[in-house]
């Protein structure tokens, strides 16, 4: 059974405004997707939906094979045990005011789950390849991606079952980059992820399966190395075609 199923989902923020069109994707225990578009393709709404911060105009979300409804408030404090987030910038997504440990910590006390905080802090960050003493510092003393891996362990902290992570390497610079994909990679052994990205090239590195958003609509999916191999769509096609590529000058 699905862990998440998106069924013949539409969206839009007015009438005439349509920002998801009929879309439908299975996220199964283990998978590792990665969610490819560029922007204005939907991803970001798709996301929310997936968060339960909107409802679908048309369509059904479930987990679990319960229908995800915002407005279930004891389904929902259950789903964001199980359900996590990663999002884009490791600079604004820190509460700067708060150490390290307060950070997180925070989904333990917001869900109220009854466990030793300090020993789910301290595990949290050995997971995420950090030394406990980072709990007593602030998020301004780290690096950028320190900043980032903090952040990973805020939303494994709570064990989810699904990682949801939302451009979560784009504004770190590539040795950095390469180091939170290989950290996300043996994450991804415990638990799903939705890897959301614009970058063919870190998705191709990460996920097992690919799914391409254009304007609203899923234009291909599947495996990722048949998918790259072979893009089926014109879609694809241009957005493989706009990685760049290392050319050698002979001489």
């Amino acid at each position: 059974m699905s862990l998440i199923r998106v069924d013949d989902v539409s969206f839009g923020y007015t009438a005439d405004r349509r920002i998801l069109d009929g879309v439908s994707l299975d996220i199964a225990a283990g998978d590792t997707i990665g969610l490819v578009g560029e922007s204005g393709s939907g991803k970001t709404t798709l996301l929310r939906l997936l968060l339960g911060l909107e409802r679908p105009n048309a369509g059904s979300i479930s987990f679990d094979g319960a229908p995800l409804d915002p407005g279930n408030g004891p389904f929902m404090r259950q789903f964001r045990r199980q359900a996590q987030v990663v999002f884009q910038d490791p600079y604004s997504s820190l509460d700067p005011r708060q150490r390290v440990f307060s950070i997180i910590a925070e989904p333990l006390r917001s869900l109220r789950i009854a466990s030793d905080h300090a020993v789910a802090v301290a595990s949290a960050l050995a997971a995420v390849g950090l030394d406990p003493d980072t709990a007593k510092r602030y998020p301004h003393q780290f690096s950028g991606g320190q900043r980032q891996r903090i952040a990973i362990a805020r939303a494994i902290v709570a064990k989810p079952r699904l990682l949801l992570a939302d451009e979560a390497v784009s504004a770190l610079d590539l040795t950095t980059r390469i180091r939170i994909v290989e950290l996300l990679a043996e994450l991804s052994k415990d638990m799903s992820l939705l890897f959301v990205s614009h970058d063919i090239g870190v998705v191709a590195a990460l996920c097992q399966r690919i799914v391409i958003l254009e304007h609203g609509r899923i234009v291909e999916q599947g495996e990722t190395a048949n998918v790259l191999a072979a893009p089926q769509h014109s879609y694809t096609q241009r957005l493989l075609a706009s990685v760049p590529r290392l050319t050698l000058k002979e001489t």
